[in-house]
């Protein structure tokens, strides 16, 4: 064979944990997760080139190689898969890579309280579905020449707002590979969801104790619905969050599927819903997604 020549070889290897669990000086360490699993699948894509002398006189067959991972646990976040930023980035990979053919290319609407961390998550999301990201309010802002939101509803009202969101949601419902994170209220207005179910709409579900205490630390001045209650920072905030919620729990339950950050944590062993990272929470609103669609029979089934 020509030494410019190259191939491509590719395998699989199933490795057994058992037979790993002897001592050797070439052992591999492996997380809880992957060990609970009991079985790994390893795909090798190698390519090489043909064999050269070495200076020594040897032939030597320089190779390079990559490798994924599958057969993670069926329930990541039941077995404690992950117990570092590495696994939780392969893991994310791993299930968008293995949801997004059935996503099919359709838009995923955020929708949950202020704070709950749409835009965040939502970035994530985006990103490793090689996706477009649109935050809605940041939508209406450039709609009505740059104003902020905060001052939108100063000169203009609430009202005047809902009906510009409402005005983007329409926009964006006929296109396709999306994630758009809608404001807190975009759930109380029945039309909205007629636009956000032709995409596939999550709700983050941030505990209201979780959200005040968010939200308090940076600061309430684009929050217009947060200034008219009396109090410190945090009552005043959590007094009102609670009303809200009141108005609109009902609401985002019409969401296809849920994400609770507060099940996460105890999943886990946290006791602080704050200590999740945007990774993780995003692992679970691709399980969530998953599960939603193995219900209404796409799963699996292909488009």
């Amino acid at each position: 064979m020509d030494a410019q020549a190259t191939q491509r070889l590719q395998c699989s290897t199933l490795m057994q944990f058992e037979r790993l669990g002897r001592k050797h000086s070439d052992s591999v360490k492996l997380n809880r997760g992957f060990r609970e699993s009991k079985k790994l699948r390893v795909f090798f894509s190698a390519n090489w080139q043909s064999a050269k002398p070495s200076p020594s006189g040897r032939k030597t067959t320089p190779i390079e190689a990559s490798r994924s991972y599958n057969n993670f646990p069926a329930s990541i976040l039941e077995s404690g898969g992950f117990q570092d930023p590495l696994d939780e980035e392969l893991i994310l990979k791993n299930k968008s890579q293995e949801i997004k053919p059935y996503v099919n290319g359709r838009c995923i609407y955020l929708v949950g309280m202020m704070g709950s961390g749409k835009t965040t998550v939502g970035k994530v999301l985006s990103q490793v579905l090689n996706y477009s990201f649109h935050d809605c309010d940041d939508l209406v802002e450039e709609d009505v020449g740059g104003t902020s939101v905060a001052d939108i509803f100063k000169l203009y009202g609430e009202g005047f707002f809902r009906d510009k969101e409402t005005e983007v949601l329409k926009k964006l419902s006929p296109m396709h590979r999306l994630v758009i994170s809608t404001g807190g209220g975009a759930v109380v207005r029945p039309i909205n969801w007629k636009y956000m179910h032709k995409g596939i709409s999550v709700w983050l579900d941030v505990p209201i104790e979780a959200l005040a205490r968010r939200i308090t630390a940076v600061g309430t001045n684009s929050r217009p619905l947060l200034h008219y209650e009396a109090g410190d920072a945090y009552t005043r905030t959590l007094t009102r969050l609670s009303a809200l919620f009141e108005e609109r729990g009902e609401a985002y339950g019409n969401a296809n599927a849920r994400v609770s950050v507060e099940n996460i944590a105890a999943k886990l062993g946290h006791r602080d819903v704050s200590d999740l990272s945007p990774t993780v929470i995003a692992i679970e609103a691709l399980e969530q997604i998953e599960a939603f669609l193995k219900g209404e029979g796409g799963f699996y089934g292909g488009y």
